[in-house]
């Protein structure tokens, strides 16, 4: 046995990254075909934001497009 001690209690070995997913706003405007310039026309992506505004990440522009507030309260 070496003298070093794993004081962190790493394994040595490199930890695995998460996958890269893309925000369930993205994959809601994906999901619909939507492209930047299309979002506003959108009235079920509209839906889709009023409906998870205080859950999920909407561009602000957008927000403030459609005119739909976020409770800042919600955690």
């Amino acid at each position: 046995m070496s003298g070093r001690r794993n004081l962190g209690g790493s394994s040595g070995q490199f930890a695995a990254v998460p996958p890269d997913i893309p925000p369930a706003f993205e994959r809601r405007a994906h999901e619909l075909g939507l492209t930047v310039p299309t979002y506003v026309d959108s009235g079920e992506l509209r839906r889709w934001c009023q409906d998870n505004r205080n859950k999920c990440y909407i561009p602000e522009w957008l927000l403030k497009t459609w005119g739909i507030s976020v409770n800042s309260d919600v955690p």
